[in-house]
């Protein structure tokens, strides 16, 4: 009997304790579900942004601008690689079908903007200036220079403004952190003068660091597949150039080059 009742008591205690705790969690979730909805109601995204602070609202500008800037010049780059990856294929196509650069000296206008069309001019007027003063390609190394010079300028121009995609995508990430390094301290500030450890005195805070990283990343990941793009999409134009200046090259040397010893007779009329 007594055993009996004992045993009676414990099962009552531990019923007990788990009604105490089963209702301790349901205030607890009932809590959450109101002051959740409560903060993000009084402090949506666009609301928690212009209640930010000053070094927070720095960053957000500093982001926004990083961003901006990736956008303006991955639009500008996609229009200009792409309208001068296009001519190039065609012009390209009318070198190939010619047998004197004579037949191509006014066609480049005709294929603007490429890249192509601007290393041919150059080297061009080399052969030119050669065939004018000597009857004859004479110094071919000057007409390589001159074709190398004129690649280098254009790979120059088309990786013009790449460095600050590549910025971009090494720094944003930083600044976002520091965003979000200085919301969780501000997080911690608000739990400090709250004098406990409530949702409501952390939440703004948590919010604005979560803020600052998302910014961070928006910033980031665009401009790093920008930038990888645009550097494959540069290479290929690269590797094209070279191709095309050893065409060039042949092509004036069977023009105005000499061939068995003898100086080609041809001579360019301007």
């Amino acid at each position: 009997m007594t055993s009996n009742f004992l045993f009676a008591l414990l099962l009552q205690a531990a019923g007990a304790e788990e009604a105490a705790g089963a209702e301790e969690a349901a205030d607890a979730v009932e809590t959450a579900e109101e002051v959740i909805p409560d903060v993000f109601e009084q402090s949506g995204i666009l609301q928690m942004v212009i209640n930010a602070g000053p070094v927070a609202h720095t960053v957000f500008v500093a982001l926004l601008i990083f961003s901006v800037m990736s956008w303006a010049i991955a639009f500008s780059k996609y229009r200009l690689l792409s309208q001068s990856g296009r001519n190039n294929v065609r012009f390209l196509r009318v070198f190939r079908r010619a047998n004197q650069l004579v037949e191509l000296s006014a066609a480049g206008e005709n294929y603007r903007p490429s890249s192509v069309v601007n290393v041919f001019e150059l080297g061009y007027k080399e052969v030119a200036r050669q065939v004018n003063k000597y009857g004859k390609l004479r110094n071919g190394a000057a007409l390589e220079r001159s074709l190398q010079l004129a690649t280098g300028e254009e790979m120059v121009r088309m990786e013009s403004q790449l460095g600050w995609l590549a910025t971009t995508a090494s720094a944003a990430p930083f600044i976002g952190l520091l965003g979000t390094v200085w919301g969780i301290l501000e997080a911690f500030r608000g739990l400090g003068e709250a004098g406990g450890a409530t949702l409501r005195a952390v939440a703004p805070g948590i919010a604005e660091a979560l803020i600052a990283t998302a910014f961070g990343l928006f910033a980031a990941i665009p401009a790093l597949i920008f930038y990888n793009y645009f550097s494959n999409r540069i290479r290929e134009i690269g590797a094209r150039l070279d191709n095309f200046n050893i065409e060039f090259f042949s092509l004036a040397e069977r023009n105005y080059g000499e061939q068995d010893g003898v100086a080609d007779t041809e001579t360019e009329q301007e």
